[in-house]
């Protein structure tokens, strides 16, 4: 019986054919043109025009690239506004004839991101070793826990993996937790009688600063002659004036100011020496 081999045929898929190119991203336009007429234009209106036509082409490629740092604390409005700025560094920098733009200009925008949450994100400033060191650690922690089950890594564990001291890796530990902090007005607890972090804190207390003054003069108060003494005594803890202290001592006014200049002075001598020592 004969084989109707144009239904055969036509089930059978055509191997030579080929699918069109297609671009790595859809948001990567053909912009090779406009890039030439970029390089040979001088400063003005023109030049201006086609660069905001090349910026324009790419912003969806910068909003991806922005999309990828969503969720770490920053709004993805502020991160494709910062996205855009890298874009148009990578526009006024790119050289036509040193590869596709996509190539420059995605590293470039990267980079720009980075350095936004590096220099701007960080509610607790911490030097720029610090930062590093909290770079890989986060990184030595995500890999050691990537599979399910994996253990929380320990101090040592991060420091073999990373090659780092384990004082280092600690210093990288809290810094991660420096990346935010708490507002010293949150509320710690949600009943009536909810208490803010502020109210935790303990203040300086004065009464210490004055206990350790008084012993410091105390040795040097004993060492004065008994009638300095006395006249210490009853200017400032008696609060009597000077002239007081003169009549009650049958001595001049001025010679009461000069004895308190005097025995104060020593006094303070003494203390600050012993301070020192």
């Amino acid at each position: 019986m004969p084989t109707d081999l144009s239904t055969s045929r036509s089930r059978t898929p055509d191997r030579t054919t080929r699918t069109p190119s297609r671009r790595t991203h859809d948001d990567a336009p053909d912009t090779a043109a406009l890039f030439a007429r970029l390089a040979l234009l001088g400063e003005g209106p023109e030049r201006d025009a086609v660069r905001d036509e090349l910026v324009g082409a790419w912003l969806p490629m910068a909003h991806r690239i922005a999309g990828r740092f969503r969720d770490r604390g920053e709004s993805v409005e502020d991160l494709r506004q910062v996205a855009a700025l890298g874009l148009v560094k990578a526009v006024d920098r790119y050289d036509p004839s040193r590869g596709a733009f996509e190539s420059y200009a995605v590293p470039t925008i990267t980079g720009e991101v980075k350095r936004h949450f590096r220099d701007r994100m960080w509610a607790l400033r911490v030097p720029r070793r610090v930062q590093e060191l909290r770079n890989r650690v986060r990184v030595a922690r995500r890999e050691l826990t990537q599979n399910p089950g994996s253990a929380e890594p320990t101090v040592a564990d991060l420091a073999a993996r990373t090659g780092l001291t384990e004082d280092e890796v600690s210093a990288g530990l809290e810094a991660l937790e420096s990346f935010s902090t708490l507002s010293l007005d949150a509320e710690l607890s949600a009943g009536e009688d909810g208490y803010s972090l502020a109210d935790t804190l303990g203040e300086a207390d004065g009464s210490y600063d004055v206990v350790v003054d008084r012993e410091a003069a105390r040795e040097g108060l004993r060492r004065l002659p008994e009638r300095e003494r006395a006249i210490l005594y009853m200017r400032f803890f008696e609060d009597m004036t000077q002239s007081r202290i003169a009549d009650k001592l049958g001595i001049s006014q001025m010679h009461v100011s000069r004895l308190i200049s005097r025995s104060c002075a020593r006094v303070r001598a003494e203390a600050l020496g012993r301070t020192a020592e």
